[in-house]
This record gives structure tokens, C-alpha cells and sequence, in this order.
């Protein structure tokens, strides 16, 4: 008896290569709004300056972080994890209001392969001239078109990569290196790692980022409900789908011509009159395209637009549908993340740019000195966050004839931290034997409202 011969379950489908049809429309349009906004922030940011610096610098081997007028520290660390919560909070947010928004408009790999179509199809044509070039053999001219594609994606990858270093390597310093071709290796490395992943992704993966590596598009769903706007075609209207005849649509049929234009426009390749697919971006190119389609045979917009499945069901009319968008859970995540912001924004306002740590000098103990007096020694750190320079007055207290030996005034430049060793002493018997509470404060002379307090112990031998 034979054996059946044994199944092969291939778990990952064979690529299709995707070739989407140029439109144009309001979304469209706001798409590409968006990669100018994006596009411009990030290439122009690193070349602003402000205070005589790079106005936005990560300088990881100082340990300092520059962003416009604020200087943040490792101790700001904080600040950071504020930031990384609400921007968390805003993607979840805009996702139970608008589904995978950001994904169709703001992604870097949407923007980046909208970008690479764009060059693709100024080299190598539209949609049917592209599939045409891909199927012809090879030869000079198809050699010269798809050569010209990728040295151009190749050099946009490459300028992605050393302005993306350029906020961690000061961008000018970052270009004269590269005039003398003298990176460090890390540069080096960073360079080409981001320049060959933007060259990866935008130019060769596409779809394939948002379908099987991003795991936003694998647990969105479980931030969508009924009344989340998401990209939906109206089956109740389109259907039955039938093409349009040469004098008007048939009676009986939906407005559905079947032209498959929403399929050709989709970066991801689906088909959205099939339902909610977790490989739709939300790019709402199909809206555009059937909108067109409508227009040119006389129906009224909307066969596929941005709407919500209670939308759907229960013919809600726009100002409904917005009413419900905004529902009152929508409202509370809102007011949550509002007062997150105001409470990063006045805590960020209000800090101190002043830090100090006393620390006491543990290979010295509290020791007997000329007069009988009691002696420690400590070490001020402080850490002058702002980009002025102070001099500060050192003020000690907590026990009685407590005074200082070393000078009471300090010097640190703008964004220095500067260690000071203090002598402190008392006389023979004040505090107890032990450990003694004592203050050290200190105070900018030319600006009193800059000060911090500190305290510390003080040793009085057994």
C-alpha cells in the first residue's frame, strides 16, 4: 500500500511584487503634506543652531542631550520616559480613534516608500510601463533605468543615514568628516546600517515591513471597537458588482463597476472591498481612487470611505458618526494624556538646572585639628545644566560653629559638572558623638532664585 505522499505547509507566502497605481485625491494630497512635514523636521533640525550649538543634539559621549533651550542630563532620564508614555498614548489614542492612521500618513516606512515609488516612477514610468519593463529581457536601456533608480535611492539612503548620526555627531563636525572620509567607526557603522535599512525597506521590502515585521498591524485590533473610523466599502450599496455598459449601469446592479482600481492603488495589495484586513494601512488611496471612479460615472461618493462599523450598519449620517467617534471613552483617554503633557510640560518648566551631591570623604573620617576642632572633608559634584556660567556661594548650617576652612565661592561654566572638596569644622565638643544632620546650600550669585539644598552628615569621633 503506498503512502500518501506527505504534505508541505509553507508558512510563509511567496512575494508578489506590487506595482501601485499612481492617483491623486485629497488624501493623497494630505499623504504627501505629511512627507514634506516629516521630511523637512527631520533633514533641517540638525543644521538649526541656537546658543552657538546645534539646536537638537544627543551628544551620548558627554552625557547630554540638547533640545533647543533645554539641557537634559542622565539624571533627566525621566523626561525621556515622559515622552516615550505620551507618545505611546497619542499612537494608541489616534488608533481607537482613526484606526492605523499613522501607519497610511506619518510612518517612516510610509513616507520613505512613498518617497522610493515616487523616484521609481520617474525613472521607470506608470504602473503598466513598470510591469512591462520587469517582463522584458534584459538590455541597455532597462540596465540604465534600473540602475539610475537604486545609485538614486542608494544616495537618498545614504543622506538619511549621516543626517540621522548628524543628531548624535555634531552635523558639521559629522561634514567635514565625511568631505576627509575620517568617520569613527561607530559613525561608520551607523551611517551605513540606517542608510542600507531606509535602501531595504522603502526600496525592496515595502508592504512586507507592514505585513510580517511591524507588530503594530498584529495588535491594533484589540484597540479598534464599533465606532473606530477605519477605511470600510459599503457592500449594501456596491453590490451586486457588475462593469458598467457603454449607455448607463445596468438596473438592479450596485455602484460597484468592478474596475479593481482601489486593488491596483494599494501599497499592500488587498483587496479592502474583502473587509478590514490587518495589511491595510489605512492610506485611504482606495477612497481616492473609487471617489474618481464615482465621479466619472455619476454616482455619489462614499462606496469606500472613512466610516465605522456602527456607521455601516446603522446609516449613520457624518455628524453622527463624528458624535460617536469622540464617544465618551475616546474623551477620557484624551484627558488622561492632557494632563500627562501639562504635567511633563510644568515639571520640565519648573526644574531646577542646578544638581548637587555632597559626598563625604569616607578615607577621612571625622578627625581632631589644630585648636581642638573637628574636622570633615566632602566633595561638592555639582552639575550646572543651564548654558550660563555662575558663580555660586556655598552656605553650610545644622550645628552650632559650624564653619568652613576652603572658600565659600565656586565658578562652573554653562553645561559643566565640576567637583569642589569643602572642609567643614566644629568646635571640640558640639553634636554628639556620631552622626550629626547638617545643610550645605548653594546659591548663584547673580541669580538668588538659583539655589539648591542638600543634606549630609557630619562625624564627630567616639
Amino acid at each position: 500500500m503506498n503512502e500518501p505522499a506527505p504534505q508541505v505547509i509553507k508558512m510563509y507566502a511567496a512575494r508578489e511584487e506590487i506595482y501601485p497605481r499612481e492617483i491623486k485625491g485629497k488624501y493623497v494630497s494630505l499623504r504627501w503634506l505629511f512627507v514634506w512635514l516629516t521630511q523637512l523636521v527631520f533633514y533641517c533640525t540638525p543644521w538649526l543652531q541656537w546658543n552657538d550649538r546645534q539646536a537638537v543634539l544627543f551628544d551620548l559621549g558627554a552625557r547630554k542631550f540638547y533640545i533647543f533651550g533645554i539641557v537634559l542630563w542622565p539624571q533627566d532620564f525621566i523626561y525621556l520616559a515622559a515622552l516615550l508614555i505620551i507618545s505611546a498614548y497619542l499612537l494608541f489614542l489616534a488608533t481607537a480613534v482613526a484606526g492605523r492612521v499613522w501607519c497610511g500618513f506619518a510612518c517612516p516606512q510610509t513616507v520613505y516608500t512613498e518617497i522610493f515609488l515616487w523616484i521609481e516612477r520617474k525613472f521607470e514610468g506608470n504602473r503598466s510601463a513598470r510591469m512591462a519593463l520587469d517582463k522584458q529581457p534584459p538590455s541597455f536601456k532597462k540596465f540604465a533605468k534600473k540602475t539610475g533608480k537604486h545609485l538614486t535611492w542608494a544616495l537618498l539612503a545614504l543622506w538619511t543615514g549621516y543626517t540621522f548620526v548628524g543628531y548624535f555627531t555634531p552635523i558639521k563636525v559629522l561634514g567635514s568628516e565625511a568631505f576627509t572620509l575620517s568617520f569613527g567607526p561607530w559613525e561608520w557603522f551607523w551611517v551605513v546600517f540606517y542608510a542600507f535599512a531606509t535602501y531595504g525597506n522603502a526600496g525592496w521590502m515595502r508592504e512586507q515591513v507592514c505585513k510580517y515585521m511591524c507588530p503594530y498591524a498584529r495588535f491594533q485590533s484589540s484597540m479598534f471597537d464599533k465606532d473606530t473610523l477605519i477605511i470600510s466599502y459599503d457592500k449594501e450599496r456596491g453590490e451586486p458588482r457588475a462593469p458598467i455598459s457603454k449607455s448607463k449601469q445596468q438596473t438592479g446592479n450596485g455602484s460597484c463597476i468592478d474596475c479593481s482600481l482601489c486593488v491596483q492603488v494599494c501599497p499592500t495589495g488587498i483587496d479592502i472591498r474583502n473587509g478590514l484586513q490587518y495589511e491595510c494601512i489605512g492610506c485611504a488611496s482606495c477612497v481616492d481612487a473609487c471617489n474618481s471612479v464615482m465621479d466619472k460615472i455619476g454616482q455619489p461618493r462614499g462606496l469606500v470611505r472613512y466610516t465605522t462599523e456602527h456607521g455601516l450598519v446603522n446609516k449613520y449620517t457624518p455628524a453622527q458618526i463624528r458624535e460617536r467617534t469622540f464617544r465618551p471613552r475616546v474623551r477620557i483617554y484624551t484627558a488622561i494624556l492632557g494632563l500627562i503633557v501639562c504635567a511633563a510640560a510644568a515639571s520640565l518648566y519648573l526644574r531646577t538646572p542646578l544638581k548637587m551631591d555632597v559626598i563625604r570623604d569616607r578615607g577621612s573620617m571625622g578627625r581632631e585639628v589644630e585648636d581642638g576642632m573637628i574636622e570633615n572633608v566632602y566633595r561638592l559634584q555639582i552639575m550646572n545644566t543651564s548654558e550660563r556660567g555662575h558663580t555660586y556661594k556655598i552656605r553650610v548650617g545644622g550645628l552650632d560653629t559650624l564653619t568652613q576652612v576652603t572658600a565659600d565661592q565656586v565658578v562652573v561654566a554653562a553645561t559643566e559638572t565640576k567637583a569642589y572638596p569643602i572642609r567643614l569644622r566644629v568646635a571640640h565638643g558640639v553634636g554628639k558623638p556620631g552622626s550629626n544632620k547638617i545643610d550645605v546650600e548653594l546659591t548663584a550669585i547673580d541669580e538668588p532664585s538659583l539655589h539648591v539644598k542638600e543634606h549630609a552628615v557630619f562625624i564627630v569621633p567616639r
